[in-house]
């Protein structure tokens, strides 16, 4: 293939500023430079080669294994006892070398399904000729010359389409590309500038064993086949393809149908298409997976039906309707919110290749626009990879290319899958977080057996690793290190979504039925596994999750007793809980023994050096600059530490971060945007965004760890959500951590707890005006820099409404009571 000429035409595709179309000037050479697509069920990688365009596909349930191991250690109460007999002795080593055959199989993998492949031929110039219009049909336009060969390729975050533009011999090649969530397909619209001038095929195939291409019709192929029992996470793990009933893993199956096509179509068994001018290709998927109990292949639904049902869904359907009905849906949740960002408009930076603006970045340059567009990327991640009925996004989304992917891309409990949705609620995409509650529930059936059974304890709890079918155990094969593989509060730290989902929607049914039953459970194990010494509550066994200290003897060890994390999230839960059964009226004499264990919960510390102690001592980090920030939990996501309510703490987390550095992995550098933007520090919150995209971000936008892991992506932009409004502590702080660099602003939709929706107006680095609507009534706090006149919204504009504001340091705190429905307007003096 010979290179195309990089001169992006005027014909082509229109400037859209702000940093709402991601462009680029070239094919994708590898994954982390294609474009994602996707609508939680099927992920797409469209790569937009010129000759052979490479489009990975995905399909969320497609994933290694059959079920779980609910009982992989039958001595566990008796192994637990000798952990803790050691722990207490401080015998760090014997304790680690005791928790090991305390192990269970790993989580399964998520794997990729196929690729297709467009393999198009561009006739020479001049080998086309007018043809003569049929009979009473409309003459053929005059062929347009595009001029010198060309080539763009773009993804729309206003509409979630991507599109390549080609131009060889003068005439314009286009491809659009989009995912489509009402109608469950993948929609490709190809056509060519001059009639008859669009030839090409099209083949897909698999990774896996026995896969099966098959030609079903002149113009509709499938390709499926069927996973091994037992796939492994990644090269040490052979596979295992048949269980002891002859069973084996999830069945898959893709389907390709080309429809609106003018020109010559049949299957060989791909699709061939010849002297088109338009072409309509539909691509459904679907798997065998029943639930995440039930055995994929002899309980499994029928794939082959499923992508039938959707095909018949959608190719009734022009390609227009599918296009709208496709902006309509992404537009119902991505409108919902904007920000503006002064400067981001900038013709010259807008027609730029986006991988180049990212290097431009790097070397220290401005660019509102791109950050905005970093911005909309994250959330069009989250709304094309957690839709309201599928599964939870994983470690890469829903966008796999490997046999073996890093880390299994499964669900890694100790703060990835969680750093997944921590912009859902505040970025008005609440209902994205409904496959995260699924999950949580399913797991905690097998957290209850996993807590039964290796324990002897109540409730239920979830480990580091889970995937699809829910595995709650201590991962590791019995040859895990402990300090990553036996960390057990996962359970706890999932509960604090569900609470929050109530906090941001107040949605008392969810709580009842959904988040409190589930809170309890995780309550219930804890209770059983904290231990009580000196009076105090602490856990043993206790890591801080894959980092290692050392004690006053010297001595190394992965595993103590009573770490930061473990007791920060305790709080959490137990806080949680004791709240849940007021606002329900419900377990008071539980609250009670609640409220006891809580208050007797070891105390978080502050060591010599003015840090926030992470183990059970003030003892010394193997790496003090270690990716993982565990202890301060309480600080982000948790609410136990705050500069208003525990200043001297508060400066402890500050004194943390600055001893573990600005470095990291790239989600580790999201945490800490979260981080210093809840310390109130806009200026170092904004430098670890920059330190984000300058260094752990890819040409295509996506997180890169390395490689590439998602929850940087998410966790960035909660982290932009925590510049510009916090509401963790009851009250709606406006602007609280706005840096120096977004001076000038403006954002509408922003999500505040207590059902609140937030709009604001900035300038000089000061809050204008604000809006606030309140969805389900009550008392409103707001705090702000500067005092505020609360008015009423609509059609009441203007009238005041009876506020109270109060100083608190540099601050100012007004509380005024509000209607549901109603929007409050708040002028800033």
């Amino acid at each position: 293939m010979r290179k195309v000429l990089i001169i992006i035409l005027a014909a082509m595709l229109p400037v859209a500023a702000g940093g709402q179309i991601m462009r680029y000037d070239r094919e994708a050479a590898n994954f982390n430079e294609a474009l994602p697509l996707g609508n939680g069920h099927i992920g797409a990688m469209m790569y937009g080669g010129v000759a052979d365009d490479l489009i990975g596909l995905n399909e969320a349930t497609l994933w290694g294994g059959s079920g779980v191991d609910n009982n992989p250690q039958p001595d566990g109460p008796d192994l637990l006892r000798q952990v803790r007999e050691a722990l207490f002795a401080e015998d760090w080593e014997g304790a680690r070398k005791l928790l090991v055959p305390l192990q269970g199989p790993n989580a399964s993998a998520f794997l990729p399904m196929g690729d297709l492949h467009i393999r198009q031929t561009f006739p020479a110039a001049g080998a086309l000729r007018m043809r003569r219009p049929r009979p009473g049909a409309e003459p053929e336009p005059e062929p347009v010359d595009y001029g010198a060969d060309s080539y763009l390729r773009t993804l729309d975050l206003g509409t979630a389409i991507a599109r390549t533009e080609i131009v060889r011999n003068g005439i314009l090649y286009t491809r659009e590309y989009f995912v489509s969530y009402p109608d469950r397909v993948l929609v490709i619209r190809l056509t060519a500038s001059r009639r008859g001038a669009l030839s090409f095929s099209l083949d897909g195939d698999s990774p896996w064993r026995g896969v099966k291409v098959v030609g079903v019709s002149d113009n509709e192929f499938t390709v499926s086949g069927q996973l091994g029992y037992k796939m492994g996470t990644d090269g040490q793990y052979a596979y295992i393809w048949e269980g002891p009933y002859g069973e084996k893993g999830m069945r898959y199956q893709y389907r390709v149908k080309a429809v609106e096509c003018d020109g010559e179509v049949y299957t060989a068994p791909g699709l061939r298409v010849s002297r088109a001018t338009s072409a309509t290709i539909l691509v459904s998927a679907a798997t065998s997976y029943a639930g995440f109990d039930r055995d994929p292949d002899f309980h499994g639904v029928d794939e082959n039906a499923l992508a039938q049902q959707w095909m018949a869904k959608a190719e009734g359907k022009s390609f227009n309707d599918l296009r709208e009905a496709h902006i309509a849906d992404y537009k119902s949740i991505a409108d919902r919110l904007e920000l503006t960002l002064a400067g981001a408009e900038d013709p010259q930076l807008d027609t730029m290749a986006t991988d180049r603006r990212l290097l431009r970045y790097a070397e220290g340059e401005r660019d509102p626009g791109l950050e905005m567009m970093y911005f909309r990327f994250g959330r069009y991640l989250l709304i094309s990879s957690s839709r309201e009925d599928g599964v939870p996004a994983n470690l890469q989304g829903i966008w796999c290319a490997d046999r073996f992917p890093a880390w299994g891309s499964d669900y890694t409990t100790n703060i990835n899958l969680q750093m997944n949705y921590w912009p859902a609620e505040p970025l008005a995409m609440s209902e994205l977080t409904a496959p995260l509650s699924r999950f949580i529930k399913d797991a905690s059936v097998n957290g209850a057996q996993i807590a039964r059974n290796m324990y002897n304890m109540r409730g239920w709890t979830v480990h580091h690793n889970s995937d699809i079918w829910g595995a709650a155990n201590p991962v590791g094969e019995k040859e895990g290190d402990p300090m990553w593989a036996n960390w057990s509060m996962g359970g706890a730290w999932l509960c604090q979504h569900l609470f929050e989902h109530y906090r941001f929607t107040l949605d008392e049914d969810y709580l009842r039925d959904t988040a409190y039953p589930l809170m309890k459970g995780a309550a219930e194990f804890l209770l059983d596994w904290l231990v009580e010494r000196d009076g105090e509550f602490i856990t043993a066994p206790s890591t801080s999750p894959e980092n290692a200290f050392i004690d006053e003897n010297g001595h190394k060890g992965v595993v103590t007793i009573g770490s930061a994390m473990d007791l920060e999230i305790s709080w959490d839960l137990l806080t949680n809980c004791i709240e849940a059964s007021e606002i329900l009226g419900v377990d008071e004499r539980q609250r009670g023994i609640w409220k006891d264990v809580r208050a007797r919960l070891h105390p978080l510390q502050i060591g010599a050096k003015g840090n926030l102690v992470e183990w059970y001592k003030d003892w010394e980090d193997e790496d003090p600059q270690h990716r993982h920030v565990s202890h301060l939990f309480a600080l982000y996501p948790g609410r136990q530490i705050s500069p208003m309510s525990t200043p001297e703490l508060a400066a402890a987390a500050r004194k943390t971060l600055e001893i573990r550095g600005d470095g990291g992995t790239g989600w580790s550098k999201a945490w800490k945007v979260n981080f210093w933007a809840r310390l109130l520090d806009g200026d170092h919150s904004y430098l670890m965004f920059r330190e984000l995209l300058s260094k752990s971000t890819l040409p295509n936008l996506f997180d890169s760890h390395p490689p590439f892991q998602i929850d940087g992506n998410f966790g960035g932009i909660a982290g932009v959500a925590e510049m510009l409004l916090q509401s963790q502590n009851g009250e709606l702080h406006l602007l609280p951590a706005l840096p120096s660099a977004w001076a000038e602003g403006s954002v509408r939709g922003m999500q505040g707890r207590g059902a609140f929706t937030v709009g604001m107006e900035w300038k000089d680095g000061r809050l204008k005006g604000a809006s606030v609507l309140s969805r389900a009534g009550g008392t409103c706090r707001v705090r702000t820099a500067a005092p505020v006149v609360v008015t009423r919204a609509g059609s009441g504009r203007g009238r005041a409404v009876s506020a109270r504001t109060e100083r608190d340091g540099s601050w100012y705190v007004t509380t005024f009571r509000t209607t549901a429905g109603t929007e409050y307007s708040l002028i800033a003096n």
